[in-house]
C-alpha cells in the first residue's frame, strides 16, 4: 500500500505544472459526466442502501438522489470557476539589504481522507484537492463501497480523457489494514482529515502518526435568551433540528432561559409534527408534559447532553443566566457551531467573544455552517480545531505557503 501512496505523491507533482485553465476544464467535464452517468451512480448507491437499515442515522447521509447529484454537479461547476489559489502572492517586501521576499501559496501535497457513508464527500474531497493541486488518498467506509467505487471510476475516466495522471487519486479498500498503513505513511501523505462521527475522529487522532485536522462532530447548542423573540426561536430550532438531522451542523441541545419556560410549548410545537424525541430536564419537562406527546418525551440524563444524536432527538436544559449557558457549552461543546437567540446586544456581544467554536450563529440556524453557503463552493470538512484551519475548509484551507528569497549575490555577515 505504501507504494501506492508513493505513486500518488509522485503523480501529484505533475499538478504543479498544470494550468489553471486545464484544471477548470477537467472539473467542468466531471460535472457533465456526473449527469450523464446519474442512472448508474444511483443504481450503485441503491446497492449500498439495501444493506443498511433505514432507521440508521447514516442512511440519509448515504443516500443519493437526482436532486443531490444535481447539487453536487452545480457545486463542482462553481468550484471550477474559482481562481486557482496556487502561486498566489500572500505577502511581499524588500529588506534593508535589498533581498526581495515573497510568501506564496502552495499545495499541501497529498491529502488523506477517511470518511463514513457519505458518497458526496468523495466528490468534495477530490474536487477541492484537485483545484488546489493536491493529490488525494481516499478511504470510505464499507457502507458506501458500491457508490464510492462508481464515483472513483468516473473520476478516473475523466482524468484519462484529459491526459492527466490517474494516480493523483488513490482509492483504498475498506479494510483496517488500509487505515493502519495510512496512519504510518510518513513522507507521502502530508495530512489526514477524518470526516464522520466523533468515534471515527477520536480513533484517527489517537492512532495516526501523521498530522490530523479534526472535522465533523457537532454537539450544537442553541441558547434561547430571556430577551429572545419566541417566533424566531421556534423557527430556528425547528430548522436546525429537523431539516437534516443526520448532519454535523444540526442542533442537538436547547439551553432555555428559565424566564422563557412559559413559552416552551410554543417552541416545541412544530417538533412534535416531525416526531422529535425530547430529553427534557425536570423544569422544562414540567412545562410540556401535558402538552407534548408522551411517547416522544423523556427525562434527560447526563449522557443526553454529551451525545451527537444525528437523528430526530433533542435535549433541553433550563439555565438561569447567560453565564450558566456558557458554562454548559464549555463543558459539552464539540466546538463546531453554537447559536444564540437574543435581542440583548450586550449578551450577544459576550456570547460572540467567549464561546469557543468554529462558527457562532446569532438569531439564525446553525445549518448555514457549510462551505457552499459560505461561498467556498463546497468543503473538504468543517474543522473544529484551531491550528492551520477552522470552520468550513475550502480550496485555500488545504494549501500552505513557502518563502521565495531573491537577491543579487548578498551574503550574510
Amino acid at each position: 500500500m505504501y507504494q501506492k501512496f508513493k505513486e500518488t505523491a509522485q503523480a501529484s507533482k505533475s499538478l504543479l505544472l498544470l494550468s489553471s485553465e486545464k484544471i477548470t476544464q477537467v472539473l467542468q467535464s466531471l460535472a457533465k459526466e456526473i449527469w450523464k452517468n446519474k442512472d448508474h451512480l444511483l443504481q450503485e448507491n441503491q446497492k449500498d442502501l439495501k444493506l443498511m437499515k433505514t432507521e440508521d442515522p447514516k442512511f440519509d447521509r448515504l443516500k443519493l438522489t437526482e436532486k443531490r447529484l444535481q447539487d453536487i454537479m452545480l457545486s463542482i461547476e462553481e468550484i471550477a470557476k474559482f481562481p486557482c489559489p496556487i502561486d498566489e502572492i500572500i505577502e511581499e517586501r524588500k529588506l534593508k539589504n535589498n533581498l526581495f521576499l515573497q510568501k506564496i501559496r502552495v499545495p499541501l501535497g497529498v491529502v488523506g481522507m477517511i470518511f463514513e457513508a457519505r458518497p458526496n464527500v468523495f466528490f468534495d474531497c477530490f474536487v477541492i484537492a484537485f483545484k488546489a493541486k493536491n493529490g488525494s488518498v481516499l478511504k470510505g467506509s464499507r457502507d458506501a463501497y458500491f457508490s464510492n467505487s462508481a464515483i472513483f471510476n468516473l473520476i478516473q475516466k475523466v482524468l484519462k480523457k484529459h491526459h492527466i495522471n490517474e494516480k493523483i487519486i488513490c482509492f483504498l479498500p475498506s479494510t483496517k489494514e488500509a487505515v493502519k498503513e495510512m496512519f504510518q505513511a510518513h513522507g507521502v501523505i502530508d495530512v489526514l482529515i477524518p470526516r464522520g462521527s466523533a468515534k471515527l475522529i477520536n480513533f484517527v487522532r489517537q492512532n495516526s502518526q501523521l498530522p490530523v485536522i479534526e472535522t465533523g462532530a457537532g454537539i450544537v447548542h442553541c441558547f434561547v435568551d430571556q430577551s429572545a423573540d419566541i417566533k424566531k426561536a421556534a423557527n430556528i430550532i425547528f430548522n436546525a433540528k429537523t431539516s437534516r438531522p443526520a448532519v454535523c451542523n444540526a442542533l442537538e441541545c436547547v439551553l432555555l432561559h428559565e424566564k422563557k419556560l412559559k413559552n416552551l410549548p410554543q417552541l416545541v410545537k412544530k417538533l412534535a409534527e416531525k416526531k422529535v424525541i425530547i430529553f427534557a430536564d425536570k423544569k422544562s419537562f414540567a412545562f410540556i408534559e401535558n402538552f407534548y406527546p408522551k411517547n416522544l418525551l423523556k427525562t434527560a440524563q447526563k449522557e443526553n447532553y454529551q451525545t451527537e444524536f444525528l437523528s430526530l432527538k433533542l435535549a433541553i436544559k433550563t439555565v438561569n443566566s447567560l453565564e450558566k449557558a456558557i458554562e454548559h457549552i464549555d463543558q459539552y461543546s464539540s466546538k463546531h457551531s453554537e447559536i444564540i437567540i437574543s435581542e440583548d446586544q450586550e449578551n450577544i456581544k459576550k456570547f460572540k467573544k467567549v464561546i469557543d467554536a468554529s462558527a457562532i450563529f446569532i438569531n439564525t440556524s446553525s445549518r448555514f455552517n457549510d462551505g457552499g453557503i459560505f461561498g467556498l463552493g463546497a468543503e473538504i470538512g468543517i474543522s473544529t480545531q484551531k491550528l492551520h484551519a477552522r470552520g468550513p475548509m475550502g480550496i485555500k484551507e488545504i494549501t500552505s505557503y513557502k518563502w521565495i528569497v531573491s537577491g543579487q549575490g548578498q551574503v550574510r555577515n
